[in-house]
């Protein structure tokens, strides 16, 4: 068994990637990778340099893999640690590079240390961490982070010595709900009474929508759709994390799990959801609209989608980081997590104890947020 790092998953044939990634969503398969790469979305220039780690067996058989990336910032993460990198200047020491283990720019949890069927799951799980921290040194890179990973892998590598951090977003679970009007009754009557009036204001305005699936998402339908997503990202000053060259791959590729939801106004596009469909999981990705359109955003983002889990039988919705104002609308506290290796022991410790401080305060605060969901309260007597 021996561990190599790769500079591109295009190193690996996507038959023997999927082998490994298949069954752990739909993020992690080599198509959503690769056309991030290809489309220069990561790579050099955009300080997300591949560094994709695997594990062999003596016959050249892959056994596991990690997806991960040298880093020399710390966007498009959504795990945040711009204080630590501050802290690492403060004192005259480089915070960057770094290692992320996970995929670009998606904040969905899933495993991030993949193991092929039938191999010795611990063994490869253990060789990924040690070339990962191998990996680390070698390319003088201050730490790891491992990003949303699952509960098993969060036990492994603490005992790998990573510490763990927690934060919380909000998600949706279906109930077998027969309908929204069926979900909406789970209400106490003044939330019910709120989702019903923002649904309203947006079909009253004469706004419609359609769901296009990823089969239909030819090049002409993105040349209209894109300035919409690009527009979200260009009001706070930046460019899009993802290429109009990425959905145009993705479409062709990767079909089977795009969909987006449509806004109409007169024939006209004025708002789109991007969404990824997964085998039991619909995860919202991005939104953008051509104005200011009253509750257009709860509507795009939230309702037609969990209209669409519905419809589909989904069950959960997750429809990105953040946002209060999800649980208004049906999404409930959950927590989820990364996992870091500090190289130098004395931030290690710092970072340690700053963690546990924080995580206590991650644990109040989705106690709290849950006494506000808008559900009825269960009967106790």
């Amino acid at each position: 068994m021996r561990t190599r790092t790769l500079t591109t998953i295009d190193d690996v044939p996507a038959v023997q990637w999927n082998v490994l990634a298949d069954a752990r969503g739909p993020f992690l398969r080599h198509e959503f990778l690769a056309a991030l790469e290809h489309r220069q979305c990561v790579g050099r220039a955009a300080g997300w340099l591949p560094q994709i780690t695997i594990v062999e067996g003596a016959d050249g058989a892959l056994l596991g893999a990690a997806p991960c990336y040298e880093k020399s910032h710390s966007r498009g993460e959504f795990v945040f640690d711009f204080s630590w990198a501050r802290a690492y200047q403060q004192v005259g020491l480089p915070y960057y590079p770094k290692l992320v283990v996970g995929v670009p720019f998606s904040p969905v949890t899933g495993e991030r240390l993949l193991v092929a069927p039938g191999s010795d799951q611990a063994k490869v799980r253990a060789a990924l961490i040690d070339g990962l921290q191998a990996l680390a040194i070698e390319r003088h890179c201050s730490s790891v982070h491992v990003l949303f990973p699952t509960e098993d892998e969060n036990r492994l590598l603490d005992a790998a010595g990573f510490m763990k951090r927690s934060d919380c977003q909000f998600h949706w679970h279906n109930a077998g709900y027969a309908n929204f009007d069926q979900f909406l009754e789970t209400f106490t009557a003044e939330k019910r009474k709120k989702c019903r009036r923002e649904r309203r204001r947006v079909a009253e305005a004469g706004i419609r929508f359609r769901t296009v699936p990823g089969t239909e998402l030819s090049a002409s339908v993105w040349d209209g759709l894109y300035p919409l997503y690009a527009d979200t990202f260009a009001r706070h000053g930046h460019a899009p994390y993802l290429t109009y060259g990425f959905f145009l791959e993705l479409a062709e590729a990767f079909a089977d799990r795009l969909m987006l939801k449509v806004a109409t106004l007169d024939g006209a596009a004025v708002g789109l959801a991007i969404f990824v469909v997964g085998d039991d999981t619909l995860y919202g990705r991005y939104w953008g609209t051509s104005g200011n359109h009253h509750s257009l955003h709860f509507e795009a983002c939230y309702y037609q989608g969990i209209d669409y889990c519905i419809e589909r039988g989904l069950q959960r919705f997750e429809p990105g980081t953040q946002g209060e104002h999800k649980v208004a609308r049906g999404f409930v506290p959950t927590t989820v997590y990364s996992n870091h290796w500090i190289a130098d022991r004395r931030f290690a410790a710092a970072i340690g104890d700053y963690l546990e401080r924080e995580g206590a305060e991650i644990e109040r605060y989705a106690s709290l947020v849950r006494e506000h969901v808008p559900y009825k309260r269960k009967s106790t007597g």
